[in-house]
């Protein structure tokens, strides 16, 4: 069969443009935001220039005017990377084969050897993005973006702790949805592949900056910071060495360890030559020298751990520079950088893990000044329902925004950008049916037709004889089926069976037609198993027509359906068509219906292109009479 049980490329133009006109869509209205803003901001602080700088005057002040204290180190090295991280990890969300690739090829493969609730859970996840993959694609790409510029722009203050709680928040939904929770509960875990998850380290990273300024004013956060990460060191350590995991061993008796199966892995992916040298001599290192290797971790690690939680203020530089070879060597060696291959969602987990030590260190060695009383600048209102009602006020909030700075502006619009990209995920995920992108990706674009159907006249499978002209005054969704066809005849059954359904009153004015499309295995007891083993007998406006084979074929040579036989005398060859016939007899659609992967989304997708083209049938016809 042309076509038969075709996959769905993650390269199909049909999904790349779509993919593409809806980033710039939505980039469009980002823009335009920003601008509005911009101009909006520029103008008020000209109608009222005694406000730039100011507070609003709704808020009274302990004590007013005082400068904020200089960002903690640690801080701003976790607001700043991870910003610069997820606008990196945004940007890489963008590339063309993620909206049909990344259940399959990305969220999918995570799962792999997890208990089968986690599978379940991530093919929950899967599922829902291979639903509506353009929105969902693109909303990944707008809400990462957002948070990065958010957290970038945010230096102080509760927009930047709100930064962190978002960076957190998504971080979370990530991890447990997108990497199957870094696959801490599958066997094979390591640290050497990203063990427990990159976006788990975002998480952390969000949580300390959503911290209060009062929790960056003693060594004691940094000191737990490091304390917290020696320990997860040491247990990697002790994982890296525990006997019978793989990891000992480059090649025992012709099969290679874990490690080298991780960097030959590695080194198929697509990239530049030079890259994958170094791979492949890498990994013929660790197949020579596994032993040794592995052993050079397993010191590696438990020294790192150790350091981190034992080492004095004055040597501590040192382990975090142990620590920085170390996660540089792993991320080009073993990670391959994490995000080449054209599915790469970020750089894996050794930058932001290092990201994290590097924190900790800069909160122990470089504390901030703690916050005299005399400087403790928290907003009061005066009451806080008074506040509110004088918030509200054209002029007070004209002054509240003479009073932001740049930064904020720019916090400002980070925010409505998130919101950009969560708005049309939540509506997406609010709704039960795929996106018909899907069908017009596999099956392509539906033109309209207005030529008259065919006739026949042939019988029901229960022996009622049916003609095109019996059935007009109806909305025809007509279709050919081999009734022994194991692969794309019964899809296309269950595609025709959910788009009645989901028709609702208007079934009634539609009439869902098959007509046999097998030489041999065409009679009435063929067809009567076929409509129990779908569950077709139960739609009352169903019909599975044959008759002799000269009439058949004649009906499929009038309808442009190629049949068959293939070898081994059983199953047939035939194109997959869906005609949709007004109540005139008019053909007014002709769609390729060849159901592709099978999967959940294409067969709601095409139910979804079915009943469209069907409401459209009957409102044309409605509109002429």
């Amino acid at each position: 069969m042309p076509g038969m049980r075709s996959g769905l490329n993650v390269t199909n133009s049909v999904l790349v443009e779509a993919f593409r006109s809806a980033l710039i869509h939505q980039g469009l209205i980002a823009l335009l935001v920003f601008f509005s803003l911009a101009a909006t901001w520029v103008s008020v602080r000209e109608w009222l220039p005694g406000m730039a700088g100011r507070r609003h005057p709704v808020f009274r002040s302990r004590v007013a005017d005082q400068a904020m204290p200089a960002e903690p180190a640690g801080r701003r090295i976790l607001r700043l990377g991870f910003g610069v991280l997820w606008v990196f990890d945004g940007i890489l969300q963008a590339q063309p084969a993620m909206a049909a690739g990344l259940p399959s090829q990305v969220i999918g493969p995570a799962a792999q050897g997890s208990p089968a609730w986690v599978q379940h859970l991530v093919n929950w996840s899967g599922t829902a993005w291979s639903y509506h993959p353009v929105q969902a694609g693109a909303a990944a790409v707008w809400i990462q973006v957002g948070i990065g510029v958010w957290m970038l722009a945010a230096a102080r203050g509760p927009w930047s702790r709100l930064a962190g709680l978002a960076s957190a928040g998504w971080g979370l939904i990530v991890w447990a949805f997108g990497e199957a929770f870094g696959g801490i509960f599958a066997p094979g875990l390591s640290l050497l592949f990203g063990a427990p998850g990159a976006v788990l380290c975002y998480t952390v990273g969000g949580c300390l900056v959503a911290l209060p300024d009062q929790a960056w004013t003693s060594a004691k956060l940094g000191r737990r910071m490091l304390a917290g990460l020696g320990i997860f060191f040491a247990g990697m350590a002790l994982l890296q060495a525990w006997p019978g995991r793989g990891f000992w061993q480059g090649t025992v008796a012709g099969h290679t360890g874990s490690l080298g199966q991780m960097v030959a892995t590695m080194s198929g992916t697509p990239q530049p030559a030079a890259l994958t040298h170094i791979l492949s001599d890498f990994g013929s290192l660790v197949a020579r020298h596994g032993f040794a290797l592995n052993a050079i971790v397993v010191v590696s690690l438990a020294i790192i751990g150790v350091g981190l939680v034992a080492t004095r203020r004055a040597a501590l530089l040192v382990v975090v520079a142990l620590t920085a070879v170390f996660c540089v060597s792993d991320w080009i060696l073993v990670q391959d950088f994490g995000f080449l291959g054209g599915l790469g969602t970020d750089p894996n987990s050794m930058i932001p893990l290092l990201l994290l030590v590097v924190a900790g260190y800069l909160s122990v060695t470089r504390v901030a000044a703690p916050v005299e009383a005399a400087q403790v600048t928290q907003d009061r209102p005066v009451c806080a329902w008074s506040a509110w009602l004088q918030q509200i006020r054209p002029v007070k909030l004209a002054g509240r925004l003479a009073s932001m700075s740049a930064t904020g502006i720019l916090a400002l619009w980070a925010v409505v950008v998130v919101l950009i990209g969560a708005a049309p995920m939540a509506m997406a995920q609010a709704n039960r049916t795929a996106d018909p992108i899907i069908a017009e990706a596999i099956g392509g674009s539906t033109a309209p037709l207005d030529t008259p159907a065919p006739a026949f006249q042939l019988r029901a499978s229960t022996g009622q004889p049916v003609s095109l002209a019996s059935l007009h005054g109806k909305v025809l969704l007509l279709t050919f089926l081999d009734p022994v066809c194991t692969t794309d005849c019964p899809l296309i059954a269950q595609e025709l069976r959910v788009a009645d359904q989901s028709l609702g009153a208007k079934a009634g004015s539609v009439e869902v037609v098959a007509i046999a499309a097998n030489p041999l295995y065409y009679t009435a007891p063929y067809l009567q198993a076929f409509d129990r083993q779908e569950g077709m007998s139960s739609l009352p406006n169903w019909v599975f027509l044959t008759g002799p084979v000269s009439q058949l074929h004649r009906v499929w040579a009038n309808y442009g359906i190629n049949v068959a036989t293939l070898p081994g005398g059983q199953m047939v060859a035939h194109n997959d068509l869906v005609f949709v016939i007004d109540r005139t007899g008019h053909i007014r659609f002709e769609v390729n219906s060849d159901p592709g992967p099978g999967t959940t989304s294409s067969k709601s997708s095409f139910a979804v292109v079915f009943a469209q083209l069907a409401n459209r049938a009957l409102s044309a016809t409605a509109s002429q009479s």
